[in-house]
């Protein structure tokens, strides 16, 4: 049966002040009047009964989580008492999955992307669940065709092609994980053709991410193990918590997938964006003749290219600016450079220096 893990404890610091630690990216309306969580089960929906579905996000954000995926069963919304990277989440997301169906394959996903249209991403997780049970150690990622030499993606360099049915999306086996790389690699990897960007979406058998994780991670795995084995007693909260931070976290690229030998590539026949930024967010938004973007009650005089992030009860006006970016919250205000939006992670870094914890 297959079973969709829906990763959503990430902290979005690139979207200050909107994203916030009580309130964090995909928990936000950013590309449209649903939140990026919304739209991850929505886009589920079909393909993947909610009994079949976990999310795993943090522990401070159940509550948020539940009322966004109401649809999915609470005993399916699981809350990490701390930050521990991808490895330790798939691997505790296996583990449970196959105490009730030992044959489950996974559809592991981000839940701040976006993905257009839905259709076409639910034909693809198909496919690759069609990859795997031919398979059955095999283990299958998406790749996105790239359009710009980015540097904020990994890349995955594409081997020989693989059989493909009627259709269906391109495959290949992988060649070789690639991190981000600076400028002027990415801009080869573009000219190569054969590189695409790391989508970060899987599809595995849960009974063979559980052996390779025991394989590359045994000390991670023996504290999930445990974990897993008091899931359903009455020590489940003073287990999980104090065996899970005692676990090293690590990426599942890192853990496994850099080492393993059978894995395959789909290229994605969808629309892709994982919304790193202020700017991404303006690609999903209409433009006016200037090239402003704006949600909320805004008037743009005289400007260019900025963008504006408010709210319906609070105006910002912006006159004669260039390449501005404006985030207005009820508490704080972001102006800035777009040149600059990488930095924005720093400005949480200097509010946790400060102390005004109040605005984290």
């Amino acid at each position: 049966m297959l079973h969709a893990i829906v990763m959503a404890g990430g902290s979005g610091t690139r979207f200050w002040p909107a994203s916030r630690a009580s309130l964090p990216k995909q928990l936000l309306p950013l590309a449209g009047p649903t939140t990026l969580l919304e739209d991850t089960v929505a886009r589920l929906d079909g393909l993947v009964h909610p009994d079949q579905t976990m999310i795993v996000t943090s522990a401070r954000l159940l509550d948020a989580v539940r009322r966004q995926a109401a649809c999915v069963p609470a005993t399916g919304i699981v809350g990490e008492p701390c930050k521990r990277d991808t490895a330790p989440c798939i691997g505790l997301a296996a583990l449970l999955v196959s105490r009730h169906d030992p044959d489950a394959i996974m559809a592991v996903m981000p839940s701040d992307h976006v993905i257009r249209p839905a259709a076409d991403f639910r034909r693809a997780i198909l496919q690759a669940a069609a990859m795997v049970e031919a398979a059955p150690g095999r283990l299958v990622t998406f790749g996105v065709r790239p359009t710009y030499p980015a540097e904020s993606f990994g890349y995955i360099q594409q081997g020989e092609a693989l059989p493909m049915g009627p259709g269906e999306a391109p495959a290949h086996a992988v060649a070789r994980f690639r991190e981000k790389p600076p400028a002027r690699v990415a801009a080869e990897y573009l000219a190569a053709g054969t590189y695409l960007w790391n989508a970060g979406i899987f599809v595995w058998k849960a009974s063979t991410i559980i052996a390779a994780l025991d394989e590359r991670q045994p000390d991670s795995m023996a504290h999930l193990r445990r974990i897993a084995a008091s899931w359903e007693t009455p020590d489940r909260d003073r287990v999980f918590a104090e065996e899970f931070a005692a676990i090293k976290g690590i990426s599942i690229d890192y853990a496994v997938l850099e080492y393993a030998t059978d894995v395959a590539v789909i290229e994605a026949p969808f629309g892709w964006d994982d919304l790193g930024g202020w700017s991404a967010v303006a690609r999903h938004l209409t433009a006016d003749a200037q090239g402003n973007t704006a949600v909320g009650r805004h008037l743009t005089i005289d400007s260019t290219n900025t963008v504006v992030h408010t709210s319906d009860d609070h105006l910002v006006v912006t006159l004669g600016l260039v390449d501005i970016l404006v985030v207005h919250t009820p508490d704080a205000t972001l102006v800035a450079h777009r040149s600059h939006e990488e930095a924005i992670r720093k400005v949480v870094a200097e509010l946790e220096k400060c102390g005004w914890n109040e605005y984290l």
